[in-house]
């Protein structure tokens, strides 16, 4: 039951958000604004309601 922790050799370091600098579900190597889930789904929010 132990063996997931054996599967995962490589750490995953996740970008920060840019707005709250709270940790995104983004790893470093992406490109781009990341943003945390929040974040994210308050973008969503402002850009569906400005049209």
């Amino acid at each position: 039951m132990g063996d997931d922790d054996a599967i995962s050799t490589g750490t995953v370091v996740y970008a920060d958000c840019v707005h709250c600098g709270e940790p995104s579900e983004y790893p470093e190597s992406v490109k781009g604004i990341t943003l945390c889930p929040l974040c994210e789904w308050h973008e969503a929010q402002r850009t569906a309601c400005s049209g």
